[in-house]
């Protein structure tokens, strides 16, 4: 039997012809990386190859690193096998890597996403014969409404405690959710703060998309220049000191997570918005069968759960151990969608 184009090894994802690693979460000499969180983007690689999008992001988060950019489609050839980078949709630069060796085709998504979110460049389906995916919402309990629907939610939620003289305090991620979140506001109804972690990450992309003005806060930021107005924070801020200067306050929060309410009442929030920078459940078996692939290896998530139902679907299905984490920050929730399940028809 032959071994396989890619390997899952103690350091990451192995390509052994070509000596390549994909998102390694060990020291590696060659790595290919999807995108900029920190659990696919490591620090201590030798060489660095990602999508030109992704380099300025790596750079402000990793230091001095020796990174090459590469386009989308662009193919690059390694001890002759053939890579090229395709968008994922997670994030700002996030990729797909196509791996191809004598006929063969696989393709690692690293995380993803198939709403076209307006900012990051829009999920592109490669076929393939062998496909690894993530599934962080692999249950059918996760079905997500338009971004346009939670956005509007969201404004109508920050007019509100406008109304009220109320600080809205918006908790997502400072990369990627934050920077989506930003792009939607209804700057009509006041003014947008950031917290210095989101500020620093949206100054790096400026150059590459559009956003409204913010305005960081500092330690000179009056409270009474925030009332009415909105703050996003990355959710590590909540319960802080920091968060003080805001009284009085309305919290919420956008995840995936938030889909069940032991999520909002577990992170002690006043509403939560359902946003996620993964694909749901119809989102992920939507891709799978587009790809035409026969082999599937799901994993990080309900990787279990969604490997068995693929199975029973027909395909050659399997898990994979690996240390990425999805949307770690807030897997407490997992909790709740697991008992969810009891009411699931899988």
């Amino acid at each position: 039997m032959k071994a396989p184009l890619l390997a899952f090894n103690d350091k990451g994802i192995y390509c052994e012809q070509a000596d390549v690693y994909l998102d390694p979460w060990r020291p590696v000499t060659n790595a290919i990386i999807t995108h900029g969180h920190a659990d696919h983007s490591r620090w201590g690689n030798k060489n660095y190859i990602t999508h030109h999008f992704n380099v300025p992001i790596i750079k402000h988060r990793l230091g001095d690193i020796n990174v090459t950019g590469k386009e989308w489609n662009e193919t690059f050839t390694i001890n002759g096998v053939k890579f090229s980078l395709h968008p994922a949709g997670h994030i700002i630069g996030s990729s797909q890597i196509r791996v191809e060796y004598k006929g063969e085709i696989w393709v690692f998504t690293g995380d993803y996403k198939t709403e076209d979110d307006g900012i990051s460049t829009p999920y592109e389906v490669i076929k393939c014969h062998a496909f690894i995916t993530e599934c962080t919402f692999g249950l059918p309990a996760f079905k997500w409404t338009t971004q346009a629907e939670v956005m509007t939610d969201i404004n109508n939620w920050w007019a509100e405690n406008r109304a009220e003289g109320k600080t809205s305090v918006l908790f997502g991620y400072s990369l990627g959710k934050a920077q989506r979140l930003l792009k939607y506001l209804d700057t009509d109804i006041g003014k947008i703060y950031t917290h210095g972690a989101i500020e620093n990450i949206t100054n790096v992309v400026r150059p590459i998309i559009d956003f409204p003005t913010t305005t960081r806060i500092t330690f000179d930021t009056k409270k009474e220049d925030l009332l009415g107005n909105i703050v996003l924070a990355p959710p590590s801020a909540h319960g802080s000191i920091w968060i003080r200067k805001m009284t009085p306050f309305v919290t919420g929060s956008a995840s995936g997570w938030m889909a069940f309410r032991g999520a909002r009442r577990r992170r002690a929030v006043d509403r939560g918005f359902v946003l996620s920078d993964h694909c749901d459940w119809q989102g992920l078996l939507e891709s799978i069968k587009a790809t035409g692939a026969e082999k599937i290896i799901s994993t990080h998530g309900y990787s279990d759960i969604f490997s068995k139902y693929l199975q029973e679907l027909g395909y050659d299905a399997r898990t994979a151990h690996t240390q990425y984490e999805g949307e770690s920050g807030e897997m407490d929730s997992k909790k709740d969608a697991e008992e969810s399940t009891t009411n699931q028809n899988l």
